[in-house]
């Protein structure tokens, strides 16, 4: 029988790993899916709805910015700045950030991102909402606008601010549905101007000088064609949740 040595029967030392094979492993990306095709027309959508007030709200600061003569459609903006440059930043900042926190993709991969530019925006959503109440009864508006619309102007104005402040009492208490709904609700209000322009063509269409029952109409058109669209997304949410937390889980 042959004898054992001692260094035969010691431990064998553990071979370390390759230094590249560890560099290789730790640089390899992770694969992500790209967003759903519904999700990426909804993004563009919204942002293409926001472009018109944003780009109007630049027009009119760039205009203020030089200094114009005053004329009957500009001068409430001329002599009193303030409000359309609290509406103009504000509203900006919400209608392009927020099209991007409705997209359930981007707040599933960033979520930390996803609750900072929400302490922003809800501020942001209501500076946009009283901005807009302080022009509607604070500024000499010329006709065809009127009472009515500046009512409904109110109306609008309150319920967003009531909605935002809704989303974030839920939020807080954890009940992240229906923070959801509260803050899609207030978002498409904020959205209705971009709405309004297509609401607004078959008046133009129609009649060169519109009256105020026809401009109100055809505005507040707007407001409800979003508020309607905004339940529609509301509802489907909730059914694919639904489904989603019925479906059984698959174990190995």
């Amino acid at each position: 029988m042959t004898e054992l040595t001692a260094a035969d029967v010691a431990p064998t030392a553990p071979v370390p790993p390759r230094r590249g094979a560890q560099r290789v492993i730790s640089r390899s990306p992770r694969p992500r899916r790209r967003w759903p095709r519904r999700e990426r027309w909804a993004l563009a959508g919204l942002l293409t709805l926001a472009a018109v007030p944003v780009l109007a709200g630049a027009m009119r600061m760039t205009e203020l910015a030089g200094g114009p003569e005053i004329t009957e459609a500009n001068a409430r903006f001329v002599t009193s700045p303030v409000p359309v440059v609290v509406h103009v930043v504000s509203a900006t900042t919400y209608l392009v950030l927020g099209a991007f926190q409705m997209a359930p993709t981007y707040r599933r991969r960033h979520l930390r991102r996803h609750r900072l530019t929400g302490r922003v925006l809800a501020p942001a959503g209501v500076l946009t909402a009283l901005s807009g109440l302080w022009m509607a009864f604070a500024y000499d508006i010329p006709a065809p606008s009127g009472a009515a619309l500046a009512w409904v102007r109110a109306v609008v104005g309150v319920t967003m601010v009531a909605f935002l402040v809704l989303g974030v009492r839920d939020v807080v208490r954890g009940d992240v549905a229906r923070h959801r709904a509260w803050m899609i609700r207030a978002y498409a209000l904020a959205a209705g101007a971009g709405t309004q322009v297509l609401t607004n063509i078959p008046l133009a269409v129609l009649t060169p000088t519109p009256t105020e029952a026809q401009l109100t109409t055809a505005m507040t058109a707007g407001w409800v064609l979003n508020a309607a669209v905004a339940e529609v997304v509301i509802r489907r949410g909730g059914r694919r949740r639904h489904r989603s937390a019925r479906r059984p889980a698959v174990t190995a």
